[in-house]
């Protein structure tokens, strides 16, 4: 949809300045993109991963 890459680039934004967010960081810092496709939960949980990743898998 047309939410998907101004919450991609959010995200990405969110990552380099603090790799290790928290789910509810994540919701916050997304809240602002508005999503009518239903995706967000999905992006989300694809931030949350990699936030994961970027720490080591830890």
């Amino acid at each position: 949809g047309y939410c998907t890459p101004g919450m991609i680039m959010t995200a990405a934004g969110m990552l380099l300045k603090n790799p290790s967010l928290t789910r509810e960081q994540i919701i916050e810092g997304l809240e602002n993109n508005l999503c009518r496709c239903g995706a967000h939960t999905r992006i989300i949980d694809a931030v949350e991963t990699a936030a994961k990743e970027m720490q080591g898998g830890k």
